[in-house]
Formats: structure tokens, sequence, C-alpha cells
């Protein structure tokens, strides 16, 4: 691991020290990208990510081309695809949706520049292997190509060939390729034949998977018309890979394995620049405008052996295998198409594959069961749990075909169920066991005030008191970094564990902890991070931590790098111009105000009015001061919405009327966008919340539905705990992370931020059970972050030579807004599987359907069926029971305590069908029924109008 480490800081090093800052040099880079449109033009983030690309300029890769023809195949028509092969190599290069022949799931507009030598395509190899007693040697088909030998067919094979001399010098096997169209369903086998004398070990066998998921040089609206995402499932026998479009629309393509091919590690191909000694890369740069490409192995017990010692564990066990002299072995994928994401479960069933449906999804807190929903055409023949008795998977019953299976879960972290079919077939569902929610919340905020608290009288900086990013490998608060922003208190890689701090009061207040926020805000935030008076009263600074070694001799790092772009000075650090830093403070006030409107004595420093004022000064002097990065849809924006409601009810309407104002002019420019999701970056998957959010609320349903579409395209349902939800991100461990490099990140913020607009759709239709599990999903995916004590990591690393959360606290607090901020139980009647419940068991109880919310807030509750959501701003829901006869829903409410004596109950009716609810005591004030708690618990009657 240590190895691939230096090499990716070091690429980090290449991007901090060539990268500019609001200079000439990035207006010509956006320019050549043709990405000024979308906001890139001057951005402090665009400059890294243009010049990974500009590293290798797209025209002079074409000058090193050494062998094989650019010439095509002429297509061919197999089943719903449009086919092409690579007249020279025999590789894939043309993979078109036959109703669609102008789209192509592969990079075929870029085979001018991705020809020759080093370039990997589908249907080329990747084998290491050895002989007894040897070591470890790398072969590709990619690497130096050379004339492959045509063989023979029969109707069926579109292609055959012997690819053995292509794949270098004294390789130990035999290598045959097939392309073949069997019934109208197009697919590729490989032969591996040992014709020598003795005995090869297979370490590694791996077939690159290149699809066309690059950005670069397109504008948003034709990144989303024409780019895909891909992603694993990585459950060996039952695995495939899902490839989506970037604007949520069919069809999709799915990659499934044939009889002995395994999907048992999904590993990024190097780049060039990566490790250009290596056999296995690709010349293809990467960066934010390209995630790379991977390779499906079949075998990864090579790597585990060399690459990804000392990282965390595999998703599956890395295997190896031998062919003796004479002995073959025939691996091969199929590639089907789905008419759209929502239908790729069916596909899959359609196809004879394994279909599993976790409820409420794979994160599983030890005091909620889950259910497993298992659809195949062979049955299973026993489920074991890794670690042994972490998961226990009870059968009880079945529906429709699909086997149910209760969940149990012990334990903390990761867990794996393998299910062994009759027919001899394996597959894998990856789980993630925390504590139950409330006593997570209770100890990230107790780590985050205690641990993390910094305050230190003497910092030169004026961060005391504060709540600073914290390193867990090292123990200890990060009080600079080169990256000055992950010590400076703002920005997202600054600004994410005060945030978390304060979000964590939302649901889950305690009033020591919030003793030291207020001394935040009071202290820190406002006059120092926040400007307190004058013109420019609201606007946020970039960091309050700065590089100004004259000013502050010895206080530097010496082992640091301080010469890059990152190390701001004063004047960059006090900069009024970044939007993003606007959130994290007016959510800082919005959650003060909330507490202090509806609880007793737990903010003390500040009336609620106080609060509510600071917040709606924050938004406007977001729009002020930071006119550029406000374009944008915001992380955490939603927030924003909730400040304007407050307003109006309220009664504060001047104040309302001109954020509304300033709110509506963003949001008719966003109208006018096909895709309105630009930010500082190519594509992002952060503004896309906030844009749907304002869409919803002023009715523009039709760029909301494009909206909740285009986050579907990057955020898969998929049966493992790190993919399932998973918003697409991959470079924000650069800004954010203690191991900075171009990753597919794991549950960084836009999980739960990208949850939110899901929820919201699924509560104006209840029918699209996708939309609640992709949600779920995200939202739970994002507690996984915070370890048994409290600490929260930005994000986990996917790439197998790490395979774990990184040190740093980093960005985190964005991705815990979300989860706090959608945290809530479902009560859903599903056609085919009966009464289920996310954040809860659904239990039939006679006539009632009864469910006790375990979502870690215990304040909010859809009850699918009728459309009621309904929403607690004080009190907690200690069960709940719904009578599908009469519609009547029953709350019981918790006790009453000092600082919560009454219950503020908000009905909402998000149907068209659903009927009006009216409780049985209360009193209507500010949109909200007041309902006094006694000692014990209340019990609260809604009945349908």
């Amino acid at each position: 691991m240590e190895p691939l480490r230096i090499i990716y800081d070091i690429i980090y090093l290449d991007v901090v020290n060539l990268r500019a800052h609001h200079n000439g040099a990035a207006k010509n880079v956006a320019s050549q990208l043709r990405m000024e449109n979308v906001g890139m033009r001057g951005s402090r983030w665009f400059t890294a990510t243009a010049l990974l690309i500009v590293a290798a300029p797209v025209g002079v890769v074409a000058a090193a081309i050494t062998s094989a023809s650019a010439a095509t195949s002429a297509s061919r028509r197999v089943g719903a695809f449009e086919v092409a092969l690579d007249a020279g190599t025999g590789t894939l290069a043309r993979l078109s949706p036959a109703a669609e022949t102008a789209f192509d799931f592969v990079p075929s507009g870029r085979s001018a520049e991705r020809t020759g030598d080093g370039y990997v395509h589908i249907g080329d190899l990747h084998l290491r292997a050895r002989t007894a007693g040897g070591r470890w040697r790398d072969f590709s088909s990619a690497h130096q190509r050379r004339p492959v030998h045509r063989l023979e067919g029969n109707r069926y094979v579109l292609a055959a060939a012997d690819i053995t001399a292509s794949m270098g010098d004294d390789v130990p096997l035999t290598v045959e390729r097939r392309w073949l169209d069997e019934s109208g369903v197009l697919a590729l086998r490989f032969t591996l034949s040992n014709r020598g004398s003795e005995p090869v070990e297979v370490g590694a066998l791996g077939m690159p998977m290149v699809f066309d998921n690059i950005i670069t040089d397109r504008t948003l609206e034709e990144a989303h018309a024409e780019a895909v995402f891909v992603d694993p499932y990585v459950g060996m026998d039952s695995g495939y890979l899902q490839v989506t479009r970037l604007n949520g629309k069919g069809p999709a393509l799915l990659v499934i394995p044939e009889k002995g091919t395994p999907l048992e590690a999904y590993v990024p191909i190097a780049t060039a620049k990566e490790a250009p000694k290596a056999v296995f890369n690709d010349r293809s740069p990467r960066a934010q405008t390209s995630e790379g490409f991977y390779d499906w192995l079949v075998a990864s017990k090579g790597f585990a052996d060399r690459e990804w010692k000392g990282a965390g564990e595999q998703w599956n066990v890395p295997t190896g295998f031998t062919l003796a002299p004479g002995e073959s072995r025939t691996i091969g994928i199929r590639f089907v198409q789905a008419p759209a994401i929502r239908a790729i479960e069916q596909t899959l069933a359609d196809q004879s594959r394994p279909v599993a449906v976790g409820i409420p999804g794979y994160v599983l807190p030890t005091d909620q069961s889950g259910l497993l929903f298992l659809k195949s055409s062979s049955k299973v023949a026993r489920i074991e749990s890794h670690p042994a008795g972490s998961l226990t998977a009870t059968a009880s019953g079945s529906v429709d075909g699909w086997q149910r299976y209760a969940i149990k879960s012990s334990g903390w972290g990761r867990a794996r169920l393998t299910i062994s079919y009759a027919d001899g077939s394996v597959g894998t569902l990856h789980y993630f066991i925390t504590k139950p929610l409330e006593a997570l919340h209770a100890d990230l905020g107790r780590f985050a005030t205690t641990r993390q608290w910094f305050d230190d009288p003497r910092d030169p900086f004026g961060r005391a008191p504060a709540i600073l990013t914290y390193d867990r490998e090292a123990s200890r608060i990060v009080t600079q970094d080169q990256r000055v922003w992950i010590a400076g208190m703002s920005d997202e890689g600054g600004g994410g564990s005060w945030l978390a701090a304060v979000m964590k009061q939302l649901d889950n207040p305690n009033a020591a902890e919030i003793a030291k926020l207020e001394r935040l805000i009071d202290e820190t935030i406002l006059g120092k991070l926040q400007i307190a008076e004058g013109p420019h009263a609201g606007g946020v600074r970039k960091s309050l931590f700065y590089y100004d070694p004259m000013r502050f001799p010895g206080v530097y790092d010496k082992d640091r790098d301080w010469t890059s772009w990152a190390s701001w000075k004063k004047e960059q650090a006090d900069d009024l111009g970044r939007s993003y830093n606007y959130p994290h403070v007016a959510a800082g006030h919005w959650v003060l105000y909330r507490l202090a409107r509806n609880h007793h004595g737990l903010v003390r420093h500040h009336d609620w009015r106080w609060y509510l004022e600071h917040a709606f000064q924050t938004s406007v002097a977001m729009m002020r001061d930071a006119p550029h990065y406000a374009q944008f849809g915001q992380m955490e924006g939603d927030v924003f919405v909730d400040i304007l409601k407050d307003l109006k009810r309220e009664g504060l309407a001047a104040q309302a009327a001109e954020m509304e104002q300033l709110m509506r002019r963003r949001a008719e420019h966003w109208r006018t966008l096909r895709y309105p999701f630009g930010s500082e970056m190519a594509w992002d998957s952060t503004g896309q919340p906030e844009v749907y959010a304002w869409m919803r609320y002023f009715g523009w349903q039709h760029q909301a539905d494009t909206t909740r579409e285009v986050i579907l395209g990057y955020d898969p349902s998929l049966p493992n705990w790190g993919y399932n939800g998973n918003a697409r991100r991959y470079w924000d461990f650069l800004y954010a992370g203690k191991y900075p490099r171009i990753e597919r990140q794991i549950h960084h913020y836009g999980s739960t931020l990208n949850a939110i607009p899901l929820f919201d759709a699924f509560r104006a239709d209840p029918s699209d059970l996708h939309l609640l599990r992709v949600a779920y999903g995200g939202l739970m995916g994002g507690i996984t972050n915070v370890d048994r004590e409290g600490f929260s990591s930005a994000g986990f690393h996917s790439w197998p030579d790490r395979m774990d959360w990184d040190p740093y606290s980093g960005d985190y607090g964005m991705g815990y807004f979300g989860h706090v901020y959608a945290a809530a139980t479902y009560l859903v009647d599903h056609p085919t599987f009966g009464w289920i419940g996310f954040g809860g068991t659904a239990l039939e109880q006679g006539r009632k359907i009864m469910i006790a919310p375990k979502d870690g807030a215990r304040s909010r509750i859809f009850i699918a069926p009728v459309g009621a959501w309904l929403t607690l701003e004080a009190g907690k829901i200690a069960s709940a029971a719904y009578t599908p006869a009469t519609g009547t829903i029953e709350l019981s409410l918790d006790p009453a305590n000092a600082a919560t004596p009454t219950a503020r109950l908000v009905i909402e009716r998000t149907t068209a069908a659903g009927p009006h609810y009216r409780p049985d005591r209360g009193r209507q004030e500010r949109g909200a029924y007041t309902v006094p708690l006694g000692a014990r618990t209340t019990r609260l009657v809604l009945t349908p109008q």
C-alpha cells in the first residue's frame, strides 16, 4: 500500500503546485475544455482539476500510436444493440442502443485519441500469473499490441481470435477471445489454456471495463446526453455492473457474468502517469472530468499479496486458481439492456440472475431488524455470515417468487452474507452494522464537543473557541494543513466538524453541548468567520487560518509544503466570494433558532428572533457578496427554503419578501437551463438538492422531475452498504481528506444530501419505491462514517489498496446535515412485499399496522398509503399506528421534560388523493399544532377529514 500512497501523493503535489487562483491561466484552461458556460472560469477549484487534464492534452497521445488500426468493423445488430469491433484489435468499438444509435456506452467518439499501445478497451485482458517457485508476472493484451490470429467460428460467433501474441512475451497461457451473438445477447468470452508442461497459478485475471464516463471537453448538456457512470455490485457470481446515463434516462446497460466469472473485485486501472512502469495501466488521464477505468477481476489474490498488503478487508475473499498442463478455463460476460434504471432488477430476473432487495437497505443498527427478499432461478442452499454471528438470516416465508428473510445484526462494522445456491454459484451481500442511532448521535455530539473542542486563547488566528477538523490516525486536532481551509473552520473541509456538532442538536439537543456551541457562534463565528456589521454584514470568510510566515515566524510545520496555491495568504482567506461557505453558517443560526423557539432553556445567549434574523442576514449576504457561485445549487441549500418558510410563519414579512425575491431570481435562472446543476466543477453532485427544492417551492414540477431523474443517474440501488444510495463523488479527498487522490468515494456528503430530494419525490409519489430505497440507502450510508466513539470521517476509500475511512473528519458535516435534515420513518404497503418499514419495523396487530420509529430523530413519520407527512418540531414519537380501514393515525409521544413540555406537530398532505388530517387535541399556531405533554406517554389521534 505504501508505494501507491506515495504515487498518489506525488500526483496531488503535481496538482497543487500547478494550480492557479483566479488568474488568466484558469480562463484559458476553461476555454480549452469548453466549460466556461458551467461556471468554471476563475474557479478556485477548477484550476486543479483542469490541470490534471492539461497534464496529458488530447492531441499529444495520438502522436504515440505505435500499432493497431483505428478502423472499425461494420456495425451489426445484436439484440437491442448496434455493435462494432475494432478491425485491428478486435476490441469493442461501439455499443449503442439500437433505438438510439447516436448514443454510445463506450467512448467511440474518442477513438482517435485512444488508439494504440497502452489504451485498454472492452475485449482486452489482464493476467497476473506464475509457475511453481516463480514470481508474479503481469501480461496485458493492451500494453504492447501485436497482431492477433483469427480463428474460425460458427454462425453465433461475431469474431474469434487467439490473442496470445498480444499478451506479451513468454505468457505461460494461451488466450482465445470470442465475441458471440447468443439469441440476441452480446457475449464476450476468454478461454485460458495451459499448453505447457507445468502448472500455472493465476493470481489476477481482469477484464477492463471501459465505458464513456469521460466528461472532458463536454458541456453540461453534452455530458448529460452522452456520458455514463458505472456502478459495481461486487457480489461474486451474483455480481454485475450497471451503466447509467448522466441524465437518468433509459436504456441502462447491465454487464452480467457467465458461469465461472465472479465479480470478485472491481479495481481501478492505474493511469500511465500514476504507474508508468506498470503493465496494467491506461494512458488516458484521470481527473475530475474523468474518473478512469476499472478491471472486472475474476481472481485477485495476486493483488492482495502485493499492492493491497495492509489494506482493509476486501469486499470478497481474494482468490486465485491453478491450471494444470492441458487444462483450460473459460470466463465470460454478457451485455444486456434494461429499458430504464427502475427496470434493472426486473431485467436481471428476466435473465435468470439472482436479485436481492434489502429493506430498509444494508446498514443495520443493532436495535433494528431488516428484511431481505431474494429471487433466484436456483434454490438457496445455505446462508453464512462473516464475521460469524454478525448477521442472522431467518427464512420467513415467500411471496410472489421472492424468498423472505428476517435479518438481525450484532456487533459493529462491516459484515457479509454469503449465499450459496443449489447450482453451485455463490453470491455475497455487504452490510454495515452500527449502534442504535440515538446512541450514535450522542457519540458524535460528545466527540465533537470534547475531543474536537479547541479553546486555546493564544491561537494567533483567533479560532478559539472552535470545533476543528480531527485526525483520527494521529488522535489530535488538525491545527494546520497546507490546504489552509481544513484548519480554518470554513469551506467544506474546515467547516464540517462544527456544522455536524450544531446539526446534532436539531433532534437530539444536549444542554451542555449547546452551551459550547453558543460560545462558538458568539465568540468565533460572528465577528471573525462572519462579518458582524457594516456594508458586508453577514459575509463569510473562506478561512480563519492562513499562511503568513513573516507575521507568524515559527508557527508553521516545516515538514509541510507551503508553496502551493492551497496555502492561502490572509487576503485570500478573507475573501467573501465563495457562496458555498454561507449555508454552513446559515444552518448554524437556523438550528439555534429552532431550539430557542420550540424548547425551554436550551439556548440562553440570544432569543429565537436573533438567530432567525442572522440566518436571514447570512442568506442575503450570500447573494450580495458571493453572486458568482450563488448561481449554482449549494450543498445544504435546503436550509434556505426552511429559513424562508420560518420567516413567513413568524410574520417577518419584509424579510421574507426580500429573501423570496432573491431566491426566485436564482430559481428563474435555473428554470431556463436544461440541466441546471453546474458548479465550480465540470460536473457535480452537490447542486441538485437545492435546485430541486426551489423548483418544488415555486411550483415548477417539470424541472423538479428532471432533477430527480438526474440524481437517479448517479445514485444507485445495489446490495452493498457502500454503493447503495452512494451519490457519485471522486475528487473531494483532494480537498478534505488526509490521503488526497482522485478516487471513488464511498458515502461522501453527496449521499445524504441527494437523499433529501428523493425522499420528497417519494412522498409526492408513494408508488415509486425505488425512490425510497435509494434515498434510505444514502441516508443510512451517510452515518457509516461515524465510528464507535463518535469520530466522523470525510468518507471511505473504495480502492482496494486502502478500503478504509479517511482519518480526517474534513467535510463530513455536510453529509451529517443531510442525515439529520432527512431522518424519518416511512410506513409503506407494497403490492408484493406487503407492509414494510424504513426506520422501524412494521407489525400487523389486528386491524392496525404498528411501527416504532428508531431512525435516530423520532420526529418525522410518513404514512405512505394516505400521503400523511407528520413532523415534530418539538417532541418525540414513541410509536405510531395506522388503521387501513378507517385511515386513522395514532401517535404515542414521549413524556414531557424540562426543555420540552409541549410537542409541536406539523401535518402535511403530500398527495392529491390523500385526506386532510386533524388531531384530537392541540392549538394551532405558526403552522403547527401545539400539544401539551404529560408525565406519561401522550396519545394523539389523527382523523381523516
